[in-house]
């Protein structure tokens, strides 16, 4: 069964995902900064390409080469899931958040053709590509796999 049991966390992050994504686009007005505080907006925006709009400028072709990347990326993921041992809490951990992220935008590619951003970062001018609580999954996920790599691999590896 391997940490099969981390999938609760997946379910959590593509529901908060999606919840936060449909009040977004039920409070916000698309493209209109409204600020939180400094250096923090909610701002709405409809993104077709990938991280950082990477060929969002295309005819359309992107988004289904984009579903088909989420499916291949969401199958290998649930697939190491099974495979990892209870005891790699942090490796688990981070599958489990990069699977929910992948699942909530992938969702958002199916059904909207785009994916739905609302959290907008900034310093003075100079603004960071607005992203959404599945993009903070995957980042929060991949930094957790790197620490395992890093601190945790060779431990799993003796164990075995």
């Amino acid at each position: 069964m391997g940490s099969l049991k981390w999938l609760w966390l997946t379910a959590f992050i593509v529901v908060a995902d999606l919840v936060s994504k449909d009040y977004a686009q039920q409070v916000l007005s698309y493209g209109v900064p409204n600020p939180v505080f400094t250096g923090l907006d909610m701002t709405l925006l409809y993104n077709t390409g990938a991280a950082f709009s990477f060929l969002a400028g295309e005819e359309g072709w992107q988004r289904w080469f984009f579903i088909v990347i989420a499916i291949v990326v969401s199958t290998v993921l649930l697939v190491w899931l099974k495979r990892t041992e209870p005891r790699q809490w942090w490796l688990a951990t981070g599958l489990a958040l990069i699977l929910g992220g992948a699942l909530g935008n992938l969702h958002d590619r199916v059904y909207l053709g785009y994916v739905v951003d609302f959290i907008s970062v900034y310093y003075d001018v100079h603004y960071f590509p607005a992203f959404n609580i599945a993009d903070i999954a995957i980042t929060v996920g991949t930094v957790l796999m790197i620490i395992d790599m890093i601190f945790f691999e060779s431990e799993a590896d003796e164990s075995t």
